[in-house]
């Protein structure tokens, strides 16, 4: 039964039933009951009758279906012509029907005459505006608590009126309106995004627009705009049911507000940034899921990745946690400064976020830690695709705590120190200097493990060694090859003299040495691949004049090595390595 105060209508009684229910009202209320013919035919063209709080569809002056105005929760005009329907969910019937009526759509020509408009404002306007006054959509009869105009929200995506009710909240938009229950309201967040703060409103259930369902509502506001709101509320009911909640009046920032007023109003609980700290000193890192970039908050209880979409886990919904590592197999330098990490739910779904800026990986592996999250790379035997693989080839020069507390996890306890080479002082190939005093002496180790392996493995070797280098003992080696006659001979190296004097260092070496810092300080974060680059690139680019202090002590050091390798060949014990000799020349 659907009633208002002038019309009431019974409906799925018996026909049996019908003459008894005539009879009663006609003897009992002096009323005789109207008989309407019901249209059968199946035609989805005719005419719409509004009356009381009922919709009416005719069909050759015949109901086809009546629908009640109460239960619809939303209207939305798409396009010019088209104005959709959307009803409540009653979740105590919902249970008991295995079908209900969700949303119902209008198609209104222009030439329509019921609802006549004109250019500006077309008839299906007409029509959705009259539903609008009819229905629960519209204005409410109530005054509204607070009103907040133009508030950008990011999903559903566009700019609304918030409306905030004693029962419920009401967001009018140009194209839709929502109407949400503060039953629905789970709960609210409230995150920096510089230069905004979003306010999170998550619900069950959520709301809809056409086939799109949308748990959270991602409100964006201006992180350093003020409001004032006086509530529209008695003295009375602020002093009794909202006692301690609501105050009569609000002035502060606009998220601040909005969110102490409608906390008082729905009772939900607010969560904001915990004890997470980026790299940065904010409280998300940066990433992508599923080709959309956003930025993944770490809070207490759960993670949140907005703005879009809207990604809400909790920790009790983790089953466990994986880092993956970018720039394995030959991948390029730049994307082996990212990560991934993996969320594996208990669900069996997994949520990948993507290229997350390695420098975060300690806070992040920190936080989950503490969280007593599982995290899947700990016990993982492969070597450079485990979470100690973030850290592999790192440019910091002290030792990793981390990777040293993680490989101890996996081998035991059992750790070496490794000696990798310092790429960014690799010279460019148009330096004409001499190899460093670090790069000798991993050939001489090299030639020395060379000895007792066949020549092509030797080559190999060879590619290794600084690019001048490599240049000058090849063509050596071939000039000794033509004067014994086209006879190829094995060249054996000897052991490096540790008493040998250090080699001299090219003018652009010098100017490494002072500038190196200079570039990290100038460039936070950038690839230690890519310094060595960019002092090439200054290096090139500078003139004779300015080359000229740098040149100056290459020449310095240049005559001190030859002073100490003169000496050094006079003596009576010297071990002269025959593969470095000509680079004394």
């Amino acid at each position: 039964m659907t009633q208002n105060i002038s019309l009431q209508v019974i409906r799925r009684q018996k026909q049996s039933d019908v003459d008894n229910l005539s009879n009663f009202m006609t003897n009992t209320l002096g009323v005789t009951p109207e008989e309407k013919q019901l249209s059968i035919s199946g035609r989805n063209w005719g005419e719409v009758n509004l009356e009381g709080n009922m919709l009416t569809f005719l069909v050759g002056s015949k109901p086809a279906f009546e629908v009640s105005l109460a239960d619809v929760s939303q209207t939305q005009l798409q396009g010019k012509n088209d104005v959709v329907l959307e009803f409540h969910v009653d979740d105590t019937t919902g249970a008991n029907e295995k079908d209900s009526l969700m949303e119902l759509s209008f198609h209104i020509p222009n030439s329509n005459t019921t609802f006549a408009g004109d250019e500006a404002t077309p008839p299906a306007q007409i029509f959705r505006e009259k539903i609008m006054s009819m229905a629960d959509v519209g204005p409410s009869g109530a005054e509204a608590v607070a009103l907040f105009e133009d508030i950008a929200i990011l999903t559903p995506r566009g700019r609304y009126t918030i409306e905030l009710h004693l029962s419920f909240l009401r967001l009018q938009g140009q194209a839709n309106d929502f109407k949400i229950q503060y039953s629905s309201v789970v709960r609210l967040f409230v995150l920096p995004k510089s230069p905004h703060t979003l306010v999170v409103i998550t619900l069950d259930p959520p709301i809809r627009k056409g086939q799109t369902f949308y748990p959270h509502i991602v409100l964006q506001f201006a992180m350093e705009e003020l409001a004032e709101c006086a509530l529209s509320m008695n003295e009375e009911l602020l002093n009794t049911k909202y006692k301690d909640k609501l105050e009569p009046s609000y002035k502060g920032l606009s998220h601040e507000v909005f969110t102490q007023i409608l906390r008082g109003l729905s009772a939900a609980k607010v969560t904001q940034p915990g004890k997470f700290r980026s790299s940065q000193d904010g409280y998300a890192v940066r990433a992508s899921l599923k080709a959309e970039d956003g930025i993944l908050y770490p809070l207490e209880k759960s993670f949140f990745f907005l703005p879009k979409p809207p990604t809400l886990i909790l920790h009790e919904e983790i089953e466990y946690l994986e880092f993956e590592r970018h720039g394995t197999g030959g991948a390029s330098s730049i994307s082996s400064h990212y990560f991934d990490l993996i969320i594996r739910l208990k669900s069996e779904q997994e949520h990948q976020f993507r290229n997350i800026q390695r420098n975060e990986y300690h806070n992040l592996f920190n936080f989950i830690s503490s969280k007593g999250l599982k995290i899947m790379n700990l016990g993982d035997a492969h070597g450079t695709s485990g979470v100690a693989a973030v850290l592999e080839n790192s440019d910091d020069e002290a030792v990793d705590p981390h990777l040293e507390r993680i490989k101890s996890a996996r081998e035991g306890g059992a750790g070496e120190d490794s000696d990798e080479e310092d790429e960014d002082f690799i010279a460019e190939k148009d330096d004409a200097g001499s190899p460093t005093d670090d790069s000798e002496e991993e050939q001489s180790d090299a030639s020395e493990s060379e000895e007792t392996k066949e020549k092509p493995a030797k080559k190999e070797v060879k590619k290794k060694e600084a690019p001048v280098a490599k240049a000058t003992g090849t063509k050596r080696k071939k000039k000794d090859e033509e004067e014994d006659g086209g006879k190829k001979r094995k060249l054996k190296k000897k052991k490096k003299d540790p008493n040998a004097p250090k080699r001299a260092m090219p003018g652009f070496m010098f100017f490494s040495q002072i500038e190196r810092e200079n570039v990290k300080k100038s460039n936070p974060g950038i690839p230690f691949t890519e310094v060595a680059k960019a002092l090439g690139e200054r290096w090139k680019k500078m003139s004779a004049e300015e080359k000229e202090p740098y040149e100056s002590r290459a020449k310095a050091d240049q005559k001190r090595y030859k002073d100490a390798m003169a000496g050094y060949k006079s003596g009576p014990t010297n071990i002269i390595d025959s593969g470095n000799e000509s680079d004394s020349e």
